[in-house]
């Protein structure tokens, strides 16, 4: 019996603060301006996209005693532009970044419900959590949770709001048109919810959403994170977009679902993926060169370089050699709200690990910075990238990926009007949604 055909998923992410967008870019544009990201939503709902994915930022990050040189453009309220965008969309699922560590369910329960309300259901909640007391400063909450209990604030978090999406039910609340008598059972909104982490009793003040609960999505790649999207997420970003590490981590994540008593389609697999499209392959690769050399520039590869050594390397070449020493292990990193010593378990051993390979193949402190933050997932004439995407899909690598243009807000246009109509041609992509919400778009059915 052959297997059956799957439908690759879609979703576009702003890309915001970060070092994949080409600044210098003429066609590059405003990372605040409401209209950015009209054009880039807009797009994607073209395109017939899943969802449009807005990350979150919670404090200006800063390295070396400056705001780090990307954050000067400013971070705005994911809540607020997601609500924008909901009048000016109609499909498209609407995704938002909400930190678990630094909120309270009631209100974030309000928001994401109120957001399903606005956007006739399309809401979606990537669920994160936070080591960073940097950020917790804004809170008053600096450095209060260790990993272990991070991930087990964010499970209760999630299933305490899920108990206020769940306070109203349809049988509860009513309406007599004609005499204008609300009857009602007396519980409608009515929680309360004890634990380690919160108390909180009351009434829910949204009626039941569109989709019951926002789509929830989850990012964490450690096997806490893991387990959690498990248990709990609808969707699970990715960094594995190769074939055989994608296929490791499809198979890991879902082969816990059952644990849980859940089947492989209730969980989506969507690695962050960026793109370089040429009229030829080889075009495309000369092209990806010059967008990676744009990415990572001399001052750009000493700070990224500077975020896993824990050190000032400022006087450092970024032409030149590595440091001779390791990187510098400490709770107070010298990136503050971004720091990668703190993302790797070992930055002593993967410090080595660079200079190695930095050695082995004669690279400068840049070049290796440019190897090791990855090269574009998918480079090529569009009708190579079409097949890139569909053959991972159908191998199970992945349900498909978050698209990352590099030139924020019209670098999707390209992958729209090129890449996918061939993904249509193949019939492994939507010429036109078949639903209203974004539960139906990513077809995972209503929530348990």
């Amino acid at each position: 019996m052959s297997k059956p055909i799957k439908q690759v998923h879609l979703a576009a992410h702003f890309p915001g603060v970060n070092n994949t967008t080409v600044w210098s870019d003429p066609a590059a544009g405003s990372h605040i301006e409401f209209s950015s990201f009209v054009k880039l939503a807009q797009t994607a709902e073209r395109a017939k996209f899943d969802f449009f994915f807005l990350a979150e930022g919670l404090r200006l990050r800063e390295q070396g005693g400056e705001i780090y040189d990307l954050d000067v453009v400013g971070r705005p309220d994911t809540f607020t532009v997601l609500a924008a965008l909901a009048a000016a969309t109609e499909r498209l699922g609407l995704a938002g970044t909400i930190n678990s560590t630094f909120n309270e369910p009631f209100e974030v329960a309000r928001q994401f419900a109120s957001l399903d309300h606005l956007s006739a259901g399309r809401a979606a909640w990537n669920v994160v959590t936070s080591w960073d007391a940097f950020t917790g400063e804004n809170f008053r909450r600096g450095g209060f949770l260790p990993q272990d209990q991070r991930y087990e604030r964010a499970r209760t978090f999630l299933s305490t709001a899920a108990e206020l999406f769940d306070s109203w039910r349809g049988d509860e609340v009513a309406a007599d048109r004609e005499s204008g008598v609300f009857l009602r059972d007396g519980n409608a909104g009515a929680f309360r919810h004890r634990d380690a982490h919160f108390d909180i009793e009351g009434r829910f003040p949204v009626p039941r959403s569109p989709q019951g609960r926002p789509v929830i999505l989850q990012a964490g790649d450690s096997d806490e994170g893991r387990e959690f999207a498990a248990s709990s997420a609808d969707a699970i970003f990715s960094r594995h977009g190769s074939l055989e590490q994608g296929q490791a981590f499809y198979a890991d994540v879902k082969g816990r679902l059952a644990g849980y008593g859940r089947t492989p389609d209730q969980l989506v697999v969507l690695p962050a993926a960026t793109f370089v499209l040429g009229d030829t392959d080889a075009d495309a690769r000369e092209r990806a060169d010059v967008v990676r050399h744009q990415q990572v520039s001399g001052p750009t590869a000493i700070k990224l370089l500077e975020q896993l050594w824990n050190a000032d390397l400022s006087a450092y070449d970024p032409d030149g050699p590595l440091p001779d020493f390791d990187p510098l292990v400490g709770e107070h990193t010298i990136a503050r709200g971004r720091a990668s010593v703190r993302m790797h378990r070992d930055p002593v051993a993967k410090g080595r690990e660079w200079r190695a390979l930095a050695e082995e193949k004669n690279l400068s402190i840049r070049e290796l910075i440019i190897q090791v933050n990855g090269e574009q997932t998918f480079v090529g004439s569009p009708t190579t990238v079409a097949g890139q995407i569909d053959d991972l899909v159908q191998a199970d690598a992945s349900d498909g990926f978050i698209l990352v243009p590099h030139v924020t807000p019209g670098g999707l246009d390209e992958f729209a009007d090129k890449v996918v109509p061939l993904l249509q041609e193949r019939g492994v992509f939507r010429t036109e949604y078949s639903g209203t919400t974004l539960r139906d778009h990513l077809g995972i059915g209503e929530p348990r």
